[in-house]
């Protein structure tokens, strides 16, 4: 188990290879990343036999931006297109027990080609784990099955507490009808993400306030009206309709940048389309400053560099912080309804 795979958004293998290397180096787990652009998969092999199996118990997949899922395992040829299950049942068996199992596939076209395949496999498959007490109720393990062809496929286990909550790390949201923008799913995958479940109705209330920068036509004035919030909506543009309609949003017709708040609020959310470093100064601004308690915002990244591009804002961002003694849990990630950007969430702990 020296093979680590993390899904990822095509066209960020890159970036995600040189996130888990670094993460992995620094944590003491030397060896190499397996990147091939498009193909929405990275595999790091550690030089250490059981390195990936450790390196999932003891790095944070929070802390990850560029990674959806992942898993420590074997790829697993399957020569016999008649009797895929008996190689896979038997290298099963030398994984650690799991209480449940995944069917994945790439988020590719190729991938999503496979699906008929893994759906058409589930059964046979459960039927097998089953008869062979491969699965265990007690056990806090997850085990991956990921068909890469209809000759070979990588099998692995990932933690429970330390992987996504959804299979490829892809949850399945529906597009509200009365949402004004398909752009309202990033922000609820956010909260997904950002916040357990358990905690919404504390952190997520009615009647909290809240202020959306970059606001129009609506789609994440929509999520926190739909909280039964009160929202102070910032764009020039036109707001839709049936968020005015509400009696839960004003519109402040003024540039995100400008705008400054009268009282503090519970939520600042931000999906302003400029250059990331002045979005990320911005929204430090407002937090050093105590616009906000909690806030999600989006950093639209540059062609090249993209990692490295994260990696300092995030610390200019930490080093803002510290130099202000304001206490603030600080995460990034690429949300599976993100594209040329990442999704960033601040909460202040002071």
């Amino acid at each position: 188990m020296n093979h680590l795979y993390l899904h990822c958004r095509p066209g960020f293998e890159k970036e995600c290879a040189a996130e888990i290397t670094d993460l992995a180096n620094a944590a003491g787990f030397f060896g190499y990343s397996k990147a091939e652009p498009g193909t929405a998969l990275v595999t790091y092999v550690t030089h250490e036999p059981e390195g990936a199996y450790k390196l999932i118990r003891q790095l944070m997949f929070a802390d990850l931006i560029f990674a959806r899922q992942w898993f420590a395992g074997t790829p697993v040829a399957l020569p016999d297109p008649t009797d895929r299950l008996t190689p896979l049942l038997a290298e099963t068996q030398k994984l650690p027990a799991c209480c449940e199992w995944w069917s994945e596939t790439l988020d590719t076209n190729d991938g999503k080609a496979l699906s008929g395949l893994s759906k058409k496999f589930a059964r046979p498959f459960t039927q097998g784990l089953k008869a062979h007490s491969l699965l265990s109720a007690g056990s806090k393990l997850r085990l991956h099955l990921l068909f890469l062809s209809g000759s070979e496929a990588l099998l692995g286990v990932s933690p429970l507490a330390n992987s996504a909550r959804w299979a490829m790390g892809i949850p399945r949201l529906r597009q509200p009808s009365q949402a004004p923008s398909r752009a309202t799913l990033k922000l609820e995958e956010a909260w997904h993400h950002f916040i357990p479940a358990a905690e919404w109705e504390q952190r997520l209330a009615g009647g909290m306030r809240g202020i959306d920068l970059g606001a129009a036509p609506g789609g994440w004035t929509w999520q926190l009206v739909n909280r039964g919030m009160f929202v102070d909506a910032v764009d020039n543009g036109p707001m839709a309709d049936s968020l005015m309609e509400t009696g839960q949003v004003k519109h402040h017709v003024v540039d995100g940048f400008v705008y400054q708040p009268k009282k503090p609020v519970d939520w600042l959310v931000c999906d302003i389309a400029d250059k990331p470093a002045r979005v990320a100064q911005m929204i430090g601004q407002r937090a050093v400053q105590g616009q906000f308690r909690e806030a999600v915002f989006n950093l639209k990244l540059p062609m090249k560099q993209r990692y490295a591009e994260v990696v300092k804002l995030r610390e200019r961002l930490q080093a803002l912080f510290a130099e202000h003694e304001l206490s603030a849990e600080l995460a990034f990630r690429q949300l599976y309804h993100d594209r040329e950007e990442v999704t960033g969430h601040i909460r202040i702990t002071s």
